[in-house]
């Protein structure tokens, strides 16, 4: 399957949930908020929401500085 994650495009072999995505890429902890195709997706959410082919996901992350 493909997606686009922050404008890149990724293959998946199977379909997964925002979740397992996150853990794919190893950003779930980093992850605060995620939107597919411009609709924020609630954290409760990510592991039951599975992204269709060609899905544009935007992963927002903490990052801190001073």
């Amino acid at each position: 399957m493909k997606l686009i994650i922050n404008g890149e495009e990724r293959e998946f072999d199977n379909s997964f949930s925002i979740e397992k995505i996150l853990d794919e890429l190893q950003i779930k902890d980093k992850a605060m908020a995620v939107a597919v195709n411009m609709e924020i997706v609630k954290k409760d959410n990510w592991n039951n929401f599975i992204p269709k082919e060609n899905d544009k996901i935007e992963v927002l992350q903490f990052v801190g500085g001073g």
